[in-house]
């Protein structure tokens, strides 16, 4: 009899315990959950990565084909980040709202969709429509990002972030490699449909994919994210806490046990009205007193990060041969422009090695904040020996380091953003922020293609050095800094245990 209360009172005690997400993964660790769910994730970005860098190729590809005006050029370009632009917001709205697998499901099933019918496009009108869907679809990107995130430990976040980072890395590296082969021997069709199977894949295996037990949270759904818990902790060969899981920003019920309790008569078409005011006031709360500042200047980092590093890109392109072709006023070095187009991109994209090398080894022990100032400088002073005329491997050369330095600043950003925002409007945030990036991927094809073709290779230069300049600046002003800290569930006020406040 006695030994029956001591249990009953144990198991009481051990009700009474509480511990929270972030001391479930603390408990867990980095094991092989997270490291299949880096897979997964990583493979979104690797599609993703092969998408854009089809822009470098399909657009020149297209216009000797069709001959299409430099103008159609890079509206081929520009319609991709304006699908984007929406793409970016749309899923961040879903995935805050009704889970971050539909978000993924949605973005990966219109690029897929869209991009494998791209092959067949029998005019210029198909074409840039449907590249329009596969940017709406790319818009996703971030939910890929938060996703991942959000079952990674505190410690050393960074870090496992900029892991995560390598598969765009090596997307554009292989989409470089792809093209080299592909395009001289058969044609920029098959380059479309090679490029759209890694989305293929991603819809092959979305079953397996685990929605995000910090989402789950946020929705006061704690029975199954327990349940998902429980599966990092086997499979990782660890231990949860003693004890109940709650939330930072609440101790509620499931979220299903609380509906019924609260409004158990609440009709079909009331609960659509009121998913749809949820999914708007995600986005409101970005302007709230708490965020409205971080929201602002984190719309101007990814507007700089975006036209400087697709800017790189379009001006390793337009650059070979571009130069010695204003300067003799002759056209008769095209097949030598084709030569170097492959050989410049390849060689370019292996930059992004060491700038993913560079973040992981500075974001970590110097701050996120530190470590994109220190690289936006570096890119302004590669970019600066560009505004005069220099031999092929001096150029090829400076653009390898702006190029490293480019991603590096765009990688600890697409780290630094989620981490800024609390869950309930961490997609939401990132997307919005990625999606006011998708400008600046929109305008800088005017600045890449459409000076540097005019000849003005100086003044295109001089662009990509003061969004640079300004970039760094408005680093400056972000208030904190998320180095080592834990990720905050609450909208609520600021939480020194969870930010640290930079002055």
């Amino acid at each position: 009899m006695l030994d029956h209360k001591m249990v009953k009172q144990e198991e009481e005690e051990r009700l009474l315990c509480k511990y929270t997400l972030d001391e479930a993964l603390a408990a867990v660790g980095f094991g092989k959950f997270q490291g299949l769910v880096l897979v997964y994730a990583g493979l979104g970005s690797f599609a993703e990565a092969m998408e854009m860098m089809i822009l470098s190729f399909v657009g020149p590809a297209v216009k000797s084909e069709w001959g299409l005006s430099s103008s159609q050029e890079s509206l081929l370009t520009s319609v991709v980040f304006a699908g984007m632009l929406f793409g970016a917001y749309s899923w961040g709205l879903i995935s805050d709202n009704y889970g971050r697998r539909k978000g993924i499901l949605g973005s990966t099933l219109l690029t897929c969709g869209a991009g494998s019918l791209s092959t067949f496009c029998p005019n210029y009108i198909s074409l840039i429509t449907l590249r329009c869907l596969v940017g709406i679809g790319l818009g996703g990107g971030p939910v890929f990002s938060s996703w991942f995130l959000e079952f990674v430990p505190a410690s050393h976040r960074g870090t496992w972030m900029v892991v995560y980072s390598t598969s765009w890395t090596f997307g554009t590296i292989f989409e470089a490699t792809l093209a080299w082969i592909v395009m001289p021997r058969l044609s920029w069709r098959w380059l479309l449909a090679f490029s759209s199977l890694p989305s293929i894949v991603l819809l092959l295996f979305y079953r397996l994919a685990p929605e995000s037990p910090r989402y789950l949270c946020t929705k006061g759904r704690f029975t199954d994210a327990h349940r998902i818990l429980e599966k990092i902790a086997l499979l990782n060969q660890a231990k949860l806490p003693g004890g109940i899981l709650v939330s930072d920003s609440t101790t509620g019920l499931d979220e299903e046990s609380s509906s019924l309790s609260h409004q158990p008569l609440l009709s079909l078409a009331r609960k659509r009205v009121s998913s749809f005011k949820s999914a708007f006031s995600s986005f409101f709360m970005l302007f709230s007193s708490r965020l409205i500042k971080t929201t602002l200047l984190l719309w101007v980092l990814y507007f700089g990060n975006s036209f400087l590093y697709y800017g790189i890109i379009l001006l390793t392109s337009e650059l070979s041969g571009r130069q010695d072709e204003c300067r003799s006023a002759t056209s008769s070095l095209e097949n030598h422009q084709d030569e170097n187009l492959y050989i410049d991109i390849f060689i370019t994209s292996l930059a992004e090695l060491p700038g993913i090398i560079l973040s992981a080894i500075t974001v970590d022990r110097f701050g996120r904040k530190r470590s994109m100032i220190f690289m936006f400088v570096a890119a302004c002073i590669f970019l600066l020996p560009l505004v005069s005329h220099q031999s092929a491997v001096l150029r090829t050369s400076f653009l390898f380091g702006a190029r490293m330095c480019a991603i590096g600043t765009f990688t600890i950003a697409c780290i630094y953003c989620p981490e800024l925002y609390p869950t309930p409007v961490r997609t939401t945030g990132s997307g919005v922020a990625s999606a006011a990036g998708r400008i600046g991927g929109m305008i800088c094809p005017l600045v890449a293609v459409g000076l540097v073709t005019g000849c003005h290779v100086e003044a295109g230069i001089i662009v990509f050095e003061v969004v640079a300049a300004i970039s760094a600046i408005c680093l400056l002003f972000f208030p904190y800094e998320t180095k080592g800290c834990e990720l905050s569930d609450s909208v609520g006020p600021f939480d020194p245990k969870h930010n640290n406040l930079v002055g």
